[in-house]
């Protein structure tokens, strides 16, 4: 993916051969059954292109089928353009972007990028942190709850949607939580870092039990106008995240419906977690995003 004049971004063909290296790179297996080596190309013009029969089930399939690909009309070439997009824009691209950019309407592009952040999204990963690893955690608040758009002002104060982020060794797990109590808090701490670790957060009384749960748990007093402590404690790396997912929101998709931001949540953490400084630049981010495409739908009837 050198660049927009690369085949794979104007030619179906092309496309569809890129899309089945990555899914396939030694042997066409069957997911409809899983079966592998009874399955042989569809020849003839009335199928089209790139079908595929398996002799253990009688399906008939093409790489389209099981992924976030199936059953949309949308030509792969624009699928994988949308990819290289939404991977590549650090703060995210609107739909209404990607609406006249692939030449789809604003609800297919609204949709496609819904799919997209399901393909971003990582499959039981285990917990963040351990020995010798420190992991910083933090709560933001931005927007307004759904229950409370069209409000008058003094009803919507204090009713911004809750985010919780863990950021360790250059990774990011990121949470929308409908309340941000020492609760909730705590067991996405737990649930999600490794009892080895030593937790850095803020003075936030959500965090006062943690101590008890890992290593060490070193805080930093942002209120004394601190932001790393004497122990080393500091929070920035979550807050600078937390500075890059504000302004994609603000700037970039402006609205987001509080039942749909932890998909955006996902875009983001996927973005961070495969960023240059860690190694990983635009091609390959937007081929590991391509590869997370396999066992994942989305079946909305409409775009809500």
């Amino acid at each position: 993916m050198a660049g927009f004049s690369d085949p794979i971004f104007h030619n179906e063909e092309a496309a569809r051969a890129h899309l089945e290296r990555i899914r396939w790179p030694q042997t066409v297996s069957c997911p409809l059954n899983g079966c592998v080596g009874r399955v042989s190309p569809l020849g003839g013009n009335s199928m089209g292109p790139g079908w595929y029969f398996c002799a253990d089930c009688r399906g008939k399939f093409t790489v389209r089928t099981g992924s976030i690909y199936e059953r949309s009309h949308v030509a792969l070439h624009k699928w994988v353009l949308a990819v290289h997009l939404l991977t590549s824009s650090k703060k995210g691209i609107s739909a209404h972007q990607l609406h006249r950019m692939l030449g789809v309407t604003y609800k297919t592009a609204w949709f496609m990028a819904h799919r997209i952040r399901e393909a971003m999204k990582p499959v039981n990963p285990g917990p963040i942190g351990g020995a010798l690893k420190t992991v910083e955690a933090d709560e933001t608040y931005f927007g307004t709850k759904d229950a409370y758009r069209g409000k008058p002002k003094a009803e919507k104060r204090g009713k911004k949607m809750a985010v919780v982020s863990l950021v360790s060794e250059g990774q990011a797990r990121t949470f929308h939580v409908d309340r941000c109590d020492a609760v909730t808090v705590r067991k996405i701490l737990k649930d999600n870092i490794r009892w080895q670790s030593t937790l850095h957060t803020d003075e936030s009384p959500l965090y006062f039990g943690s101590i008890k749960t890992f290593a060490g748990h070193n805080t930093v007093k942002h209120t004394a106008g601190e932001y790393v402590s004497k122990s080393g404690a500091t929070t920035n790396r979550v807050e600078n995240y937390f500075s890059v997912f504000k302004r994609g929101m603000k700037g970039v998709y402006q609205h987001c419906s509080e039942k749909h931001l932890q998909r955006y949540l996902v875009e983001f953490d996927f973005r961070f977690n495969h960023r240059a400084a860690n190694g990983v630049e635009d091609a390959e981010r937007a081929l590991i995003a391509l590869k997370g495409a396999e066992g994942k739908r989305l079946t909305y009837r409409r775009a809500v």
